[in-house]
């Protein structure tokens, strides 16, 4: 694409520095917009495009859903990049910052944000791509309360072979015992476990289990869920990390202790979302279905809700 399709877009502030590129706040002079820009770096002619930026457009391209931002358009000109997405106003982790920490959200918009960020990858799955880095910062939420996955640069589609997978992916905080003890043998069930996390922080207004590295990590989520043995995950003994020396073994607590404002249907999603064994976690097309949404005003459902 010719590097004039950049002009009508007028760069105003800097919105945030990924891995790979930094992203604009831009308004388009054709349609008086407003749009984010992310530009990617193209370090040399032989290098060419990064794969991430390729996986990430190829992706999105098959992704087209209320709850995945939308990209516009691909802008390639000499040595740059450019990522044109619909602009949504603010990310989930500054979503947080409204709500006073000892009120925690109301539980209708924790309840609307868990059952858009389920459908979003829910759309995901069905097109067999893993997200595979979910945290509050890669959910945006726009003014009218629709909740969008963003990111995908770590998306991977999973019909690829599974040697190629790494477990260096997701956040530490939202990432899953099975991987943190080095599978590379995973499927959707990495998404589950970082969406249980995520609607435990949504609830909390903190995160579940902050590790300060993988070991920390992994001694959290065993203190609360307990100490996996192979009778209730028989392919434990096959994670390159499992030692079962190296971890204290510790009786899964009650999740209430840790998710208070939670009631027993949202508890009981929790739980099957947080399971040690992968095999176990509930899917994302059972989990919309699942008796915590009810109560779900059928508007949030249609996506239209509206929050302050």
């Amino acid at each position: 694409m010719k590097s004039n399709k950049l002009e009508k877009y007028e760069k105003k502030e800097k919105l945030g520095e990924g891995t790979y590129g930094i992203v604009y706040k831009a308004l388009d002079r054709n349609t008086n917009e407003y749009v984010a820009l992310k530009k990617i770096r193209l370090e040399s002619e032989e290098e060419g495009i990064p794969s991430t930026a390729i996986r990430e457009i190829s992706l999105l391209k098959e992704l087209n859903h209320p709850n995945i931002v939308k990209l516009m358009e691909v802008v390639h000109s000499n040595k740059k990049l450019v990522l044109v997405f619909e602009y949504v106003e603010m990310d989930l982790k500054k979503f947080f910052a409204q709500f006073p920490k000892e009120k925690g959200m109301e539980p209708v918009i924790v309840k609307s944000f868990l059952y858009q960020l389920l459908r979003g990858i829910q759309a995901c799955h069905q097109q067999k791509i893993l997200h595979r880095d979910l945290k509050p910062q890669n959910l945006l939420v726009s003014k009218d309360g629709i909740l969008k996955l963003a990111d995908f640069g770590l998306a991977r589609a999973s019909g690829i072979p599974v040697k190629s997978f790494t477990h260096e992916v997701v956040t530490l905080w939202y990432r899953p015992p099975d991987v943190l003890l080095g599978s590379k043998n995973y499927n959707t069930s990495i998404d589950i476990w970082s969406v249980g996390c995520i609607f435990a922080e949504m609830s909390n207004l903190k995160p579940l289990f902050a590790g300060s590295n993988e070991t920390d990590q992994l001694k959290k989520i065993f203190r609360v869920l307990g100490t996996p043995t192979p009778i209730e995950y028989p392919k434990l003994n096959d994670l390159p990390s499992w030692k079962p020396e190296n971890f204290e073994q510790y009786q899964p607590d009650n999740l209430a202790k840790f998710c208070p404002r939670l009631d027993p249907d949202g508890l009981d999603l929790l739980i099957k979302m947080l399971k040690i064994n992968p095999d176990q976690r509930i899917t994302a097309k059972a989990a919309c279905d699942h008796p915590f949404f009810k109560e779900l005003p059928e508007q949030v459902k249609k996506l239209y809700v509206n929050v302050k």
